[in-house]
């Protein structure tokens, strides 16, 4: 039986999710094997079992290395590595850019991009994990270990249901700092880019009171704001996009209301077709 961290929080099926492999598992012995092994995954994805919190304290303080830390599960001594492969690189990287251009000559200024960088959530030796690509407004997210508020996650090999578990960790680990978690996937099987944007929502509940009037309880959650399909076909090589632009709330991402010549952050329809292009480049 396979050992994976259950993260779910309810999410509606899906047949966007089908037809999903089931990762490669190894068993963690030491740093210098662990090299190794990323070496021979030829795709995206790498579960290690048995990573003790000063075996991953080791590990994420070891340079260089060729994987980035995803995820790391303290109470359940699980490691989840992204390996850089090109197709990954590309669906996040060439996302995070057309974003970045939108913002424009002022992004400098009010933007701050994030590289590799473990965030852990309250307790040093707990849990940790990297984003693929992720930045925050300054000032307000600029200091040292400030949670981004747009987080982009790719995934070659990983599920879109691994990728709804990294989704679900920013939200929850951040103590909902942060705000927007793109998920950028490639679909092997139908040769299909899926992209979700997911924000948070208040969602209330009736229960009942000790004077038997109903009472309302709330919980945030993830809630799914947009999912965006691009195929290409190669006989026109053209790239349809199935919905309409990508939208990214400036209130979201800032923290503040816009400004003069401010406003929400828009990928056009062209915009996604000229990121396709640049995905599908590695992939034939």
């Amino acid at each position: 039986m396979v050992l994976t961290p259950d993260l779910s929080i309810s999410t509606p099926p899906t047949s966007l999710a089908s037809n999903e492999e089931e990762p490669p598992i190894i068993q963690f012995r030491n740093r210098k094997e662990l090299c190794w092994e990323t070496e021979q995954v030829s795709g995206d994805f790498l579960i290690v079992q048995n990573v003790s919190p000063t075996d991953f304290e080791e590990i994420n303080n070891q340079e260089p290395r060729r994987f980035r830390l995803r995820r790391y599960h303290a109470d359940l001594e699980i490691l989840i590595t992204t390996i850089p492969t090109g197709l990954h690189e590309a669906l996040h990287i060439r996302i995070y850019r057309r974003f970045d251009h939108q913002l424009g000559p002022r992004g400098i200024e009010t933007w701050k991009s994030i590289g590799r960088e473990t965030f852990r959530p309250r307790h040093p030796r707990g849990d940790g994990g990297e984003g693929d690509s992720c930045g925050g407004p300054k000032p307000a997210r600029k200091g040292k270990g400030a949670w981004p508020t747009l987080v982009v996650e790719a995934g070659d090999s990983e599920s879109l249901g691994a990728l709804r578990d990294d989704m679900r960790w920013w939200f929850s680990a951040s103590e909902h700092q942060v705000k927007i978690v793109l998920l950028a996937k490639f679909d092997h099987l139908l040769q299909r880019i899926i992209i979700e944007r997911w924000e948070e929502e208040l969602q209330t509940r009736s229960g009942a009171t000790t004077s038997g009037r109903a009472a309302a309880s709330s919980a945030v959650q993830p809630a799914l704001r947009q999912t965006i399909i691009i195929t290409w076909d190669p006989a026109t090589d053209l790239y349809h996009v199935d919905s309409g632009a990508l939208i990214l709330s400036f209130r979201l991402l800032f923290l503040r209301d816009p400004g003069p010549q401010e406003g929400d952050i828009i990928i056009s329809i062209a915009g996604l077709q000229a990121y396709a292009r640049d995905v599908w480049e590695v992939v034939v």
